[in-house]
């Protein structure tokens, strides 16, 4: 805490108390059982009280000019929420783990999932006795979605409004260090999900007393943030040293970035370089991985130097690799699926080239979309056939194992828990979760119109959203609804069992062949539903002969070289043909 330009600053005698206000001539800080007083202001904004005697436990806020009292912007702890005042803590916290440095990169198997509804008590701490199933499943990296303080009692955490402040609703900063700790006592790293392209709709106090908003950039959510107009330099500064925190704090592995197309910024260098340098050096003596959700796929924040380094960000969220799958395995072709749909060359280009669209026009889009990426490095895409916006932007919130057969699941997850890109699993889906997982909030009875309304505006051209049983994002029991059930039955087993051995397969044959793995290394061919990939990898050549349909008995393009080990087959795969949902995998000299 003491690092930091924003927050509170602990001292032997008492605190001081900080707050970058530039549009308010006069802030006055109110700690509980005290009379506010007046803060001093300096010719930068900056408002600035020392207060002997104040402490660890000591709640305050800021009382502007109109009488309106507000919390820190950069509070550590809100247990009263967002609207409420906040917390001194005690940042201090005894690592076991002091050694732990962190794993590489291509020895990630992501798993994503939302903290409250992880477990049934919904906290920090509940998370910890999970850790030694998700390390027996072959997992090795956590991601947590959003967890900066929002409003309400449930919410998926992309409206966020307090980014130094875990939520209150998962338990206190300590619980999330002692996650961590443990997390990392098991090999496991962390990834924290974090938004920096807008705040949530309720509990932003920030434009009262900072320019923080511009009329100059739009975003999906109102006016962009501003990072690149008068007094960008302390908004930019906010967010860099957010990401500090959370890296040098809380010791957080690395960081994945929501929707960073929707960050504008015309200063020279982009507060998403900005960012990533920030990040990096915070922790010189850790491994620091950096993750981008990216709809325009532009492959240039996924550069890598000559010896394969990333400039900027280690690897992208692969929305184009879901949706191939996803129509794959389910048929779907509405909304934003129609344009991958009747194409298995799609599925070949994704897995060997990385994204599907590379500047060609996209329909429902309206425009051109992405950027050449065959010159990446496999491990700089995520691949994924379940997500929290793939389930969640679905009207009923289902998963696929509601209504897809065994068969065609094993053949998706036998294809992108093997390629050489970098894994990721949703919550639940190593045994074959059917809870759904809607979208959820809890605002006051005029936002939550607001959001039953607005989502089925954005989503109105995916089926279900007009249905009268879809459920209430703002309800109580639609959140409840999302909440895992921990009860695993025969067929659950056998599909943790069938996660597990892929993923040994994983860890023993393919991960060595990924490190320092460069570009230009896939390649694909297409015959009806049947897709051939190789991978030339360190003198290995990688193959995936795949029918992911369920279409019988497809000609194979050609079969596997008698030179090659065949290290995975699943269903019927003979010299000229391969059954509906059948697969092999080969290794074999290059």
């Amino acid at each position: 805490m003491q690092d930091f330009t924003f927050g509170p600053i602990l001292s032997g005698d008492g605190t001081t108390f900080r707050l970058w206000a530039p549009l308010q001539d006069q802030v006055r800080l109110k700690i509980e059982g005290r009379e506010p007083e007046a803060m001093a202001r300096d010719g930068d904004g900056w408002h600035r009280a020392k207060v002997e005697g104040a402490g660890v436990g000591c709640r305050y806020q800021f009382v502007l000019g109109d009488g309106l009292a507000v919390p820190d912007p950069a509070s550590r702890f809100q247990p009263d929420d967002v609207h409420g005042p906040s917390e001194v803590i005690d940042p201090a916290y005894d690592w076991q783990t002091k050694e732990w440095r962190g794993r590489p990169w291509e020895e990630m198997v992501i798993y994503e999932f939302h903290v409250g509804s992880f477990t049934p008590e919904g906290s920090f701490t509940a998370i910890i006795e999970r850790l030694d199933h998700l390390k027996e499943t072959g997992v090795t990296a956590l991601q947590l979605m959003p967890i900066a303080d929002f409003p309400g009692r449930w919410n998926w955490g992309y409206d966020g409004v307090l980014p130094y402040a875990p939520d209150s609703s998962y338990g206190r900063p300590q619980d999330l260090k002692r996650l961590v700790d443990e997390a990392h006592a098991r090999g496991l790293s962390v990834f924290l999900d974090v938004v920096y392209n807008h705040f949530g709709p309720d509990g932003n106090y920030l434009p009262a007393y900072a320019p923080i908003f511009t009329e100059k950039h739009k975003t999906p959510w109102g006016a962009g943030i501003n990072y690149d107009g008068d007094g960008a330099d302390n908004i930019r500064e906010f967010v860099a040293q957010n990401v500090v925190y959370w890296i040098r704090e809380f010791r957080i592995d690395g960081l994945r970035f929501d929707a960073v197309h929707a960050i504008e910024d015309d200063r020279k260098q982009h507060i998403l370089h900005e960012i990533a340098n920030r990040a990096r050096a915070a922790a010189p003596d850790r491994t620091i991985h950096l993750i981008v959700e990216n709809e325009d796929n532009n492959s240039t924040l996924l550069a890598r130097d000559d010896i394969g380094t990333p400039l900027h960000f280690t690897a992208q969220w692969n929305d184009d690799l879901h949706h191939v799958l996803h129509i794959a395995g389910t048929g779907e072709t509405f909304g934003y699926y129609q344009d991958y749909a009747e194409d298995t060359g799609k599925l070949g280009r994704a897995l060997a080239e990385g994204f599907v669209y590379q500047g060609e026009h996209m329909s429902y889009r309206g425009s051109e979309r992405g950027t050449p990426s065959a010159q990446l490095p496999p491990t700089a895409f995520i691949s994924f056939i379940q997500n929290h916006d793939q389930i969640g932007n679905r009207a009923m919130g289902d998963r696929m194992a509601a209504a897809q057969p065994q068969e065609a699941l094993n053949a998706l997850a036998a294809v992108y828990l093997l390629a050489p890109q970098i894994p990721m699993l949703f919550m639940g889906e190593e045994w074959g979760a059917k809870t759904p997982f809607p979208f959820f909030c809890d605002f006051n009875e005029e936002l939550n119109e607001a959001v039953r309304q607005g989502r089925r505006k954005e989503l109105s051209r995916l089926p279900g959203f007009d249905a009268e049983d879809a459920p209430d994002p703002t309800a109580k029991a639609t959140f409840e609804s999302a909440k895992l059930s921990w009860q695993v039955d025969t067929q659950d087993q056998n599909t943790l069992a069938f996660y597990r051995d892929l993923l040994t397969l994983r860890r023993d044959r393919i991960v060595p062949l990924l490190k320092g793995c460069r570009g230009h290394v896939g390649r694909y061919s297409v015959s009806g539903s049947v897709i051939t990939v190789d991978w030339s990898l360190h003198g290995k050549e990688l193959r995936l002969i795949a029918n992911l349909s369920a279409q019988e008995g497809a000609a194979l393009i050609s079969p596997t070289s008698p030179e090659a080990e065949i290290i995975l087959q699943l269903g019927k795969v003979a010299d000229d043909s391969i059954g509906a949902w059948s697969l092999q995998w080969s290794l074999g000299p290059a």
